[in-house]
């Protein structure tokens, strides 16, 4: 995406492995819109609640690892039920268009975003906006000192000091846009130079921000909001703070979390009406009150505490490219980063 488009917009934990159902209003039946959601329960289940409290729409939804959960529909077929897909990155949304396991959104809904935010073919929609950083620790790092680009991470000097959450749907995604901006080859010896720094892998995003704050690593990759939930309930004395990237670098890549229907959906409508329903100011409001995420419509402002989008300086590049979340998976295994 161009940077001066971008900024003309004014505009569970993830990575979890094990996958966990959670009703709302009752369920499994004909009349219940279910729901595959690769996000973290804690995160966007309030407003799952409230969708189903104001609409009066039985709700069913499975949480999980948004690549797991999109693998898993592929392998149920026709017998799938879920209804709405609900991804933490655009990668997975390819692995279903793929397969044709996407249907076409309305326009009515498609229009509340900005183009840059949808797929070009109308098949998922973005629903709330997150940038990468880099976290690191308050007493072992100072932020001026630290590289202005992420591929610098792979240098010698940040041997045994760099934290990577493999499985988050953020760092394979920011391993295709990085395919995308240099090249496989490129993306490959960057991989196996970081694999030989001997990073220290988890298996979520908050297991690694806490080993940041510790101390046990100095920094790690990460999505921005992660920080502000644990400044929220620590206070400002936490140990650890978002360093953000700028002048294009592929670090400071804009990710969306969107949603799509899926071609076996038995309650079309009311999927149509829940996804309307999370591009409605008052879940807009939410998501950036609440997950300290940036909403994707107009009029809705960005919570105070976050970067203002003004500053935010991402790569430029379509998020619709970002498709081969397999080709960054293999990748990942065959440099050892994804074991």
């Amino acid at each position: 995406m161009n940077r001066r488009r971008f900024l003309a917009l004014g505009l569970g934990a993830a990575g979890t492995l094990a996958l966990g159902t959670s009703a709302c209003g009752g369920g499994g039946d004909g009349d219940t819109l279910t729901i595959y959601a690769g996000r973290s329960q804690a995160l966007v289940h309030p407003i799952l609640e409230q969708f189903s409290k104001d609409t009066g729409i039985k709700i069913q939804v499975k949480y999980g690892d948004g690549t797991d959960l999109a693998l898993g529909i592929l392998e149920e077929g026709d017998n799938s039920r879920a209804d709405v897909y609900y991804g933490q990155d655009v990668g997975a949304f390819g692995a279903l268009k793929a397969e044709n396991r996407l249907s076409t959104l309305p326009q009515n809904i498609l229009a509340k975003v900005n183009p840059a935010f949808r797929s070009p073919e109308g098949l998922w929609v973005g629903i709330s906006g997150r940038q990468r950083v880099m976290v690191y620790n308050t007493d072992a790092i100072n932020p001026a000192t630290l590289p202005k680009s992420v591929l610098d991470y792979a240098k010698p000097e940040w041997k045994n000091r760099v934290g990577v959450v493999p499985r988050s749907d953020g760092f394979p995604e920011f391993v295709t846009a990085l395919r995308l901006i240099r090249g496989n080859d490129f993306a490959r010896q960057w991989l196996l130079q970081l694999k030989d720094n001997n990073p220290t892998l988890f298996v979520n995003n908050l297991s690694a921000l806490a080993a940041v704050e510790s101390g046990e690593i100095d920094v790690a990759f990460l999505n921005h909001y992660y920080l502000f939930r644990l400044l929220d309930e620590r206070g400002e004395g936490y140990k650890a703070r978002n360093f953000y990237f700028s002048d294009g670098d592929v670090g400071g890549l804009f990710i969306v979390a969107a949603m799509a229907i899926l071609d076996t959906a038995k309650n079309r409508a009311s999927a149509e009406r829940f996804i309307e329903y999370m591009l409605e100011p008052k879940a807009q409001q939410y998501f950036t009150e609440k997950t300290k995420e940036y909403p994707l419509i107009q009029g809705v402002d960005v919570d105070e505490g976050l970067q203002p989008l003004s500053e935010i300086e991402p790569p430029e590049i379509d998020l619709s490219d970002l498709t081969d979340l397999q080709g960054s998976l293999n990748l990942m295994r065959e440099t050892g980063i994804l074991p």
